[in-house]
């Protein structure tokens, strides 16, 4: 089992289907001679030509409708977008063509295309290259969103998500790339729809996707010297959301407190509080905690963007509001 980065990860994970099915290809903005605007795509050029690695304009609604189309005809297109916020610009091809497709002609076309790219803040960037726009897909039926936080998951998923013949939104962390993990050796596939457990505790269920898992294993060490064992639970993919694994962490802590780097308005946490108190109200022994970025664009000051995203001491804080001790 090796230690690679979360971006060698992606790359090996398209890598291998590549090889696998000849009809999966990459199209995106400098995939190709440029290695990928994060070097994902690094050396796949050479591998497999310009035929399977396009350079695309930057026309995000041209080239993902060119995807779409693709997908009709039998081929599983990977489309990927230099950062999810420029997806907005296709998002008339990923919400009313790939999405609805399959339903509107009765079954006759499924829609194997994955829309992958970094998301969420990365540093001083700006407001326009910093948002979280999960729950703006993951509101739409007929698409999936996958979320991994380890280099792990990101392999395990995204193969996975090749050979879906469904459309799948593949948002990875922005800050991730470089950040390291044990992947398996062979072809090890994760279900999407699968959560994870990434640390097991007792006192208190914290639930977080991508980035923010990490933000919620810094704060369950810091947490663990006051003698509070937090579990961190990972849902990896936020549509379909594995509801039960949430519930079982839940029913056994008896706390919640959901992380997640999007606005507070509307955010996917508001679905996830849902569910918990739909499944566990007799269960929970106080309300559940939620902690967002706050609720305005991103600032471009260093200073100011640490004090919008969710950090270590917020997590914390919530977590002994939970517990009825003081912050």
């Amino acid at each position: 089992m090796a230690v690679i980065s979360y971006r060698e990860a992606l790359n090996q994970a398209m890598r291998e289907e590549m090889e696998r099915d000849a009809n999966v290809f990459v199209m995106g903005e400098e995939v190709g001679h440029y290695n990928g605007a994060y070097k994902v795509t690094q050396g796949m050029l050479q591998r497999f030509s310009e035929r399977r690695i396009i350079d695309a304009p930057i026309a995000e609604m041209g080239f993902a409708g060119i995807g779409v189309g693709a997908a009709m005809v039998g081929l599983r297109p990977i489309i990927e977008f230099m950062t999810f916020n420029f997806s907005l610009v296709a998002i008339d091809q990923i919400v009313n063509n790939a999405a609805k497709i399959y339903q509107m002609s009765a079954g006759q076309f499924h829609i194997p295309i994955v829309f992958r790219g970094p998301g969420g803040p990365a540093v001083q960037v700006g407001s326009q290259h910093s948002q979280s726009l999960e729950s703006f897909y993951a509101h739409v039926p007929g698409l999936k969103v996958v979320m991994p936080s380890t280099a792990a998951d990101a392999k395990g998923l995204l193969k996975t998500a090749i050979r879906d013949d469904n459309p799948v939104v593949f948002i990875e962390g922005e800050t991730l790339y470089n950040s390291t993990w044990e992947v398996p050796d062979g072809d090890v596939l994760i279900p999407i729809g699968k959560g994870d457990i990434k640390r097991a505790g007792s006192d208190i269920t914290l639930v977080a996707w991508s980035k923010m898992v990490w933000t919620c294993l810094d704060a369950a060490k810091e947490l663990a010297k006051d003698g509070i064992e937090c579990e961190v639970v990972d849902p990896r993919t936020l549509r379909p959301l594995d509801v039960d694994l949430i519930v079982e962490s839940v029913t056994k802590t008896g706390r919640c407190v959901i992380v997640e780097i999007g606005w507070p308005v509307a955010g996917f946490g508001a679905e996830v509080a849902y569910q918990v108190q739909k499944h566990c109200l007799d269960a929970l022994d106080a309300p559940i905690e939620r902690v967002t970025s706050e609720d305005v664009p991103m600032p471009y000051a260093k200073n100011l963007e640490d004090e919008v995203q969710p950090q270590v001491h917020d997590v914390v804080a919530a977590v002994k509001r939970a517990l009825y001790l003081e912050a």
